[in-house]
């Protein structure tokens, strides 16, 4: 029936040596490899994962950021449109006051010429007066009617002198 071989048990022997150097050299190194590799994809994975999250945390903050930087330009501009408008105001009203001082002083610098002109028209006038009656009055001292005629136009003009002095 069965004979058995010290070939076939050599076979076997060696098979089973085969088998364990295998298993010891080849199949524990390559699955000890598999692992590793697998755990580095996993940690990369996770990684990814990880990184992808801090980008959204990043990108929310980022967005956050913009959003009150946004904010802070509109109010940097309303500020500066109310202090432009509030400083445009107030050079109009200093114009404004200053062109109605430069008026004033103006006009009374115009009164004051105006009455210093009537005192010097008063007085040439007077004196022309004067010397136009005293021609006549010499022409004519002859007659008394004249002579009354300038006296009391002297006395006219005297008194017209006077009240243009008490101004």
């Amino acid at each position: 029936m069965l004979q058995l071989n010290v070939n076939l048990f050599f076979t076997i022997i060696n098979l089973v040596v085969l088998y364990l150097l295998l298993k010891k050299f080849l199949i524990k190194p390559v699955t000890n490899i598999m692992e590793e590799r697998e755990r580095q994809i996993a940690d990369g994975l996770n990684q990814a994962s990880n990184a992808r999250e801090e980008a959204e945390v990043l990108k929310n903050e980022y967005e956050a950021a913009l959003t009150g930087a946004r904010e802070e330009s509109m109010k940097i501009v309303e500020k500066a449109q109310v202090q432009a408008k509030a400083d445009y105001e107030r050079i109009v009203k200093d114009a404004g006051e200053k062109a109605d001082d430069m008026l004033d002083s103006a006009k009374a610098n115009i009164e004051m010429e105006r009455e210093q002109t009537m005192k010097e028209l008063q007085s040439e006038i007077a004196g022309l007066a004067i010397t136009a009656a005293a021609k006549i009055v010499s022409n004519k001292a002859e007659n008394q009617g004249n002579q009354d005629i300038y006296n009391q136009f002297l006395g006219e003009v005297g008194d017209a002198h006077d009240d243009t002095d008490d101004r």
